[in-house]
């Protein structure tokens, strides 16, 4: 579910601090659940390069069922932890406890420049926050391996960023979804 902070405030701490390593695009906020952080950042350039985001357009932190049960509660007014949640830095804004209108899915877009000092604001499209000990319960449930159910999380939170909203739109989220999986070997 896509959420949105208020304007210029980043959604999850550290994700945009000077002096973070910006070659990692994938922050472990958690201790609980032991993740292979490599293999997430190889999926996770793999898909944005087959929809064509620019390397450091989005961040995606692994956090605490605490955290995201936090989040959940002040962005969608549920009290409860979720699986991820997408922070778009588009400029839009829902109040605390409000599900976000449907939007139309906005265009991928390259950037030349993979500078961190050189990439504008409209290039960076947003956060992901996922909860692995959540994804871990729903990887159990589901009868998928771990690691494929936090790639699913990351491509389904970067859908968000981008727009789609599968609580509004007739299953075009869906469909877009699946055939990026299909094309990310998620099937």
């Amino acid at each position: 579910m896509a959420v949105r902070p208020a304007p210029g405030a980043p959604a999850i701490p550290g994700s945009r601090i000077p002096g973070i390593n910006l070659a990692r695009m994938i922050l472990n906020r958690q201790r609980r659940v032991r993740v292979s952080i490599s293999g997430l950042e190889k999926f996770l350039a793999a898909a944005r390069k087959r929809l064509r985001l620019a390397p450091r357009s989005l961040t995606v932190a692994l956090v605490t069922d605490a955290q995201i049960a936090r989040w959940n509660r002040a962005y969608r007014g549920k009290n409860r932890p979720t699986d991820v949640l997408s922070f778009p830095t588009d400029g839009s804004q829902a109040e605390p406890a409000t599900r976000p209108k449907h939007r139309q899915p906005r265009r991928a877009r390259a950037t030349r420049s993979s500078a961190p000092t050189s990439a504008s604001a409209r290039d960076y499209l947003g956060d992901i926050a996922i909860a692995p000990a959540v994804a871990r319960r729903n990887a159990l449930r589901g009868g998928r391996a771990f690691d494929l159910e936090m790639r699913i999380l990351i491509l389904h939170g970067i859908l968000h960023l981008l727009g789609y909203d599968h609580e509004t739109d007739s299953g075009e989220m869906d469909r877009r979804e699946n055939r990026l999986r299909r094309d990310l070997g998620l099937l």
